[in-house]
């Protein structure tokens, strides 16, 4: 038996061994600067090693009697080699995948840093696993996104940064520099296809971004606006007016013979003035770039408790991390949580978020709790509103008319913050149907899955929204199911294949 059960591990440790292969490092920033984790991939999970972990923060590991014990000055996480689970002070958290073994050393997922570590360490660990990126300590890093438009007369780039950061714009020769006040910056580039005016946007120092300018520049025009947590620097360009073609001589005066029909007419002339850009072809655009996904309650704020003492909080911060992990892997659009630990968020702030990110989807999970344990099931809310508030925003009609810099002028709409939603209550509708769909033989629904009520979180966001009760808490085998890694991924999953679904309808005007 115990050569069997050599062969075994050898076997399994030979398996691992070939399912794994290096990936991208973890760049580490703190005060004392820079440095780099190493990130292995597992069955294409991201894993970095204990023994890096706690060389790095100063970590005890110990490996007995089937548990991994991670200590940290007086705190403990207690992981199970084959859960994706960890006790960290006592409190379960989930993780993506449970630990691995590599020879000698254990491996835990990535998310291990954000979800456990980051609990019981005496510094903010703030892990930007899209950007590889780790922050240690109380650094300013904001999260910078640069989009450069063409549309219309006079090209723009605009750079939003969460949180704030004050930014200077200069000139340098044929190249335009944009610094931020801050540490350094975590940013995310357009693609920008050389052309006359703009030939690439790139990143020169950790907080400085280039524009590298073409023949067609001729001047800036820089200003920024700024919201409570996001600030946002504007440049519109200036172009050279286009070369005009020398005009032939004029003709002799002489009677002009009828044109024959062979013949075409002969084209206008060019009219003069600068050359507008032409748009990006439609299909270029994607009609889905950003998504927000919106895990509810937090910090002090729990929300439901089920009997066996799994939180609301917890269930619906776990699915996010999954459903934005699948968003991200499989579409490679951008996905951005309101919240990814455990802290409170105040619900103005969740769709502050979305709206200054101009998100394409707002998605928010929750679960539910009822006075019947029996009850049970998913159900699928989006906002409702009294209807002279719906006629007063149907009847105030289009916007305000203002001039844009390089002349014209285009319509502004105005909107109240707590009935932004009103203008997207048909698209919601349209979402809540199409998750019901996708979630029919997947998972236990509620006896009216789809329902309109007032709520506060989706009131304010302009955009498609949804709030998901992902089950019911009070239910003793909902409970247990909503704990289980398996069904949370398997409820992000249904909700992923829902957003394929929607995705053609998303980004058009309703």
């Amino acid at each position: 038996m115990a050569l069997v059960a050599a062969l075994a591990a050898v076997t399994a440790a030979g398996a691992l061994a070939r399912q794994t292969s290096a990936a991208a490092p973890l760049s580490l920033l703190s005060k004392d600067g820079r440095r780099v984790l190493a990130v292995t991939l597992v069955n294409d999970q991201e894993f970095v090693s204990l023994d890096d972990l706690a060389a790095t923060f100063q970590l005890a590991v110990h490996d007995e009697a089937g548990a991994i014990t991670v200590s940290y000055k007086s705190k403990t996480i207690v992981l199970t080699p084959d859960q994706a689970l960890a006790s960290v002070a006592g409190r379960l958290v989930s993780l993506p995948a449970p630990p691995a073994r590599s020879g000698r050393r254990w491996l835990v997922p990535v998310e291990f840093i954000s979800r456990a570590l980051a609990p019981i360490y005496d510094q903010r660990l703030d892990l930007r696993k899209p950007s590889h990126l780790l922050v240690v300590g109380d650094l300013r890093v904001p999260r910078v996104v640069v989009r450069y438009e063409t549309l219309g007369p006079s090209p723009r780039l605009t750079i939003d940064a969460t949180p704030r950061a004050a930014t200077t714009v200069s000139q340098q020769n044929q190249r335009l520099l944009i610094a931020f006040d801050a540490d350094t910056i975590d940013v995310s580039l357009p693609i920008v296809q050389p052309q006359g005016l703009v030939q690439a946007v790139h990143v020169v120092d950790p907080v400085t971004i280039a524009v590298e300018l073409g023949p067609r520049f001729a001047a800036f025009r820089a200003s920024t606006q700024a919201t409570d947590t996001t600030s946002r620097t504007i440049v519109d360009f200036v172009t050279t007016p286009a070369a005009t073609p020398a005009q032939p001589p004029p003709a002799q005066p002489a009677q002009p013979a009828p044109a024959s029909p062979a013949q075409p007419a002969s084209p206008l002339p060019p009219p003069a003035g600068p050359a507008p850009e032409l748009p990006l072809p439609a299909q270029l655009t994607p009609a889905l770039r950003t998504i927000v996904i919106d895990p509810g309650h937090g910090g002090d704020d729990a929300g439901v408790v089920g009997a066996g003492g799994t939180k609301e909080k917890d269930v619906a911060l776990a699915v996010a991390h999954v459903l934005k992990s699948i968003v991200e892997t499989r579409l490679g659009v951008r996905v951005l949580l309101t919240r990814d630990d455990d802290r409170m968020v105040a619900l103005d702030d969740r769709a502050a978020l979305a709206n200054n990110n101009k998100a394409d989807l707002f998605l928010s999970l929750h679960a539910n709790a009822s006075l019947r344990p029996a009850t049970a099931g998913l159900q699928i809310l989006y906002a409702a509103f009294e209807a002279a508030a719906v006629k007063a925003a149907q009847d105030a009609g289009g916007g305000e008319r203002l001039p844009t810099f390089g002349g014209g002028s285009r319509e502004i709409d105005f909107l109240l913050w707590d009935e932004a939603q009103i203008r997207w209550a048909d698209r919601s509708a349209d979402l809540a149907r199409t998750l019901q769909d996708t979630m029919t033989g997947r998972v236990a629904l509620g006896p009216r899955p789809i329902d309109r009520a007032p709520m506060r979180v989706l009131e304010s966001v302009n955009m498609p929204a949804v709030l998901v009760e992902l089950g019911f808490l009070t239910n003793a085998d909902q409970e247990k199911h909503l704990a289980a890694v398996t069904y949370q991924t398997t409820l992000a999953q249904a909700i992923f294949d829902a957003i394929l679904k929607f995705r053609d309808t998303i980004g058009v005007a309703p």
